[in-house]
């Protein structure tokens, strides 16, 4: 038998540097994020913030710091049931519409609401914020992790929605529904029924004719809520005018912590209340003898 040279030998596994555990997994590609995080050396513990869109559907502001990543606002595709959108909740109009929840949060966060509307009504168009006399807009870097970024993944449709809130992203509009490769534009109109859900509703109307027992179950969430196909623009509508209103106070199920000015004088009324009680029952002792 011929000698065979070893290819792999004690001293290669002596020096054989493990790759991090989430590069093992195939979770992050840390070379993009080299990219993303670093910044110049005067600019040390400044904010450089991303916008992380995932489809799950995840949108999140977050920015790195040495002990980890922060979370500075996030919406999620699991919390428009409580803006009027039960079903399908995992498209391009959902995506489009947590971008757009998500871009409400954070200028009201940092009270930029009032300087920076965003697109008032979604027109397919692309937008980009103009600067206001006060304060820039906020810029956030898109992040979209591992996606395959294809035409019209739902990434770019919640770096949309986004967009349209008021948020600063620098994009391109190649990589948003309705863009054209042969004629190298964005059709506004194309996107603006993706946006609000045409796509959903002419493909419900082809099952409906051709396919009614399919149509049944496919859609069978739709019929159950009594959406049609004609009522997908108006819904998405409300949707889009509720994320943008002051959200609603939720309901407490434990207790409001108190300052100690307010526990100090709930103590001195207990107080009160208990010598007060106590003068009374002296009182009715020296009456009874």
């Amino acid at each position: 038998m011929a000698f065979v040279k070893a290819q792999k030998t004690k001293a290669y596994f002596k020096r054989f540097q493990v790759k991090f555990k989430r590069r093992r997994k195939g979770k992050i590609d840390y070379q993009a994020r080299t990219f993303l995080i670093n910044k110049d050396k005067n600019k040390y513990n400044t904010p450089k913030y991303h916008f992380v869109a995932r489809f799950d559907i995840i949108a999140q502001i977050i920015f790195a710091s040495i002990t980890g990543d922060i979370v500075l606002a996030a919406a999620y595709g699991h919390e428009l049931p409580r803006y009027g959108l039960e079903v399908g909740l995992t498209n391009y109009v959902a995506a489009y519409c947590t971008g757009l929840l998500l871009a409400s949060r954070v200028l009201k966060m940092l009270e930029m609401d009032e300087e920076y509307k965003g697109n008032v009504e979604a027109t397919g168009e692309d937008f980009s914020v103009e600067p206001a006399e006060s304060r820039r807009p906020f810029r956030a870097l898109l992040d979209v992790g591992l996606v395959r970024t294809t035409t019209g993944n739902g990434v770019f449709g919640a770096s949309k929605g986004a967009l349209d809130g008021g948020l600063d992203i620098p994009h391109s509009d190649k990589k948003f529904a309705s863009f054209s490769k042969d004629g190298k534009q964005l059709d506004p109109e194309v996107h603006r029924k993706y946006i609000y859900g045409g796509h959903v509703a002419a493909y419900m109307r082809n099952l409906m004719e051709d396919e009614p027992e399919k149509y049944q179950t496919h859609f069978s969430e739709y019929i159950k809520r009594g959406i049609e196909a004609d009522d997908m623009e108006e819904l998405y509508k409300k949707v889009h005018k509720s994320e943008k209103e002051p959200p609603k106070e939720h309901k407490r199920y434990n207790l409001k912590r108190l300052t100690y000015e307010e526990r100090k004088a709930r103590l001195i009324e207990r107080l009160n209340a208990l010598n007060s009680a106590a003068g009374v029952d002296d009182d009715d002792e020296d009456d009874d003898e």
